[in-house]
């Protein structure tokens, strides 16, 4: 059997990892400033998350949610403390997109509605109903094409307005800030508008906080910067540092009942470790605030730079339009500094390092980045 060829990889092979670094086989070292998709949030095999996990495995590694699992008490009463949402809900499941899947469900059957609003360049995951509030026609098969999400155009207010007038709208889903699409920041005054019309509407705002949540924004969610709580806040990237867990926090006026919802491995032992381990060294090592001091650092010296378009995002979610004779340095930046980042289309460099990143990494950074700039310009 052969791998199933989807991914284009890089010809690299990670065999260490430690803080902001990786290195390879041949012995060679990278700064990440990737995490592997902002999963890593708290640094590559962090003593604390290592020990936790380590620990919980010596006991019980999986049980199913057939019976009582303190642990996941423990996370919901922690999670509840770091994020200020204290009287909200825990349900916790697998992925990104089983979170958005889930919320979408519960929201329909919290109001009896079928109608999504999502919107343009949106990145909801890759199940069924996620994918289909996502705003990619390619990844998007047949049978998850569907007449229930209405896609809208990203901080268009007006937009918003009419289609809350003219349709019976079940929930509004959207990220604070969106990752694959290209690091858009939503306007505070769009998400406290969703609010306001969810509010009039009886309508589910779900914050899609996948990506840009667990503090990367320099607030717990990026949807904070509005003011505004939302009703559900669907989380996966940064929770596990690594290990796959999900979840979504909802609001105490959706009520739950037996069997609405369910999972097989959502919540099990280690998975609760992992995520309990994450907000123990969030909150010891105060790594909100260094998200929000070394991501505005980064963000004022990179638009301080030549050639640039634009630099958007809050914290350490960061993007870099670059033009289209720039579109290499992504590719330079991995093979010629040993620096790895993200990118989205067209030309856009996405920085979604560590929490942890300390300042003189984020120099590292942008000396490398210099760099590349001068010479693509001096070439060009």
């Amino acid at each position: 059997m052969k791998l199933f060829d989807v991914y284009p990889l890089n010809d690299i092979t990670i065999v260490k990892a430690q803080g902001s670094y990786v290195w390879d086989d041949a012995d060679q070292k990278y700064l990440d400033l990737y995490g592997g998709h902002a999963v890593i949030s708290i640094g590559h095999t962090h003593p604390h998350y290592v020990k936790r996990l380590e620990a919980q495995l010596h006991k019980v590694g999986f049980y199913s949610n057939s019976i009582k699992i303190p642990l996941q008490v423990e996370l919901a009463e922690k999670l509840g403390k770091v994020s200020g949402k204290e009287d909200y809900q825990l349900f916790m499941c697998n992925s990104g997109a089983e979170a958005n899947e889930n919320a979408l469900k519960l929201a329909s059957f919290y109001n009896g509605r079928k109608k999504v609003i999502s919107f343009t360049k949106a990145f909801h995951g890759r199940t069924s109903l996620a994918v289909a509030a996502t705003d990619n026609p390619s990844i998007v098969a047949p049978v998850n094409q569907t007449e229930n999400v209405l896609i809208l155009p990203f901080n268009n207010e007006v937009a918003l307005e009419e289609a809350f007038a003219q349709n019976d709208i079940s929930s509004v889903i959207i990220e604070g800030i969106q990752g694959v699409g290209g690091i858009n920041v939503a306007a505070d005054s769009f998400l406290q508008k969703i609010r306001s019309l969810c509010d009039q509407y009886d309508a589910v705002f779900i914050a899609d906080s996948v990506q840009c949540g667990y503090g990367r924004s320099g607030k717990f969610y990026s949807h904070d910067h509005s003011g505004v709580n939302a009703d559900i806040y669907t989380m996966a990237k940064g929770m596990g540092n690594g290990f796959p867990v999900a979840a979504i926090s909802i609001a105490p006026k959706i009520h739950a009942k037996y069997f609405m919802l369910g999972t097989t491995f959502g919540g099990n032992h280690l998975a609760c470790a992992a995520a309990l381990a994450v907000l123990e060294v969030i909150e010891e090592d105060e790594l909100i605030k260094n998200a929000e001091t070394v991501g505005n650092y980064l963000i004022e010296e990179l638009k301080k730079l030549p050639h640039i378009k634009e630099v958007r995002g809050k914290g350490l979610m960061i993007g870099i339009d670059l033009p289209d004779e720039l579109k290499t340095v992504k590719r330079n930046l991995l093979f010629n500094h040993k620096i790895f980042t993200g990118e989205a289309k067209p030309n856009v460099i996405r920085l979604l390092p560590a929490l942890n990143i300390s300042k003189t990494e984020a120099d590292i950074f942008l000396a490398a980045f210099k760099k590349e700039l001068h010479s693509m310009a001096v070439t060009a």
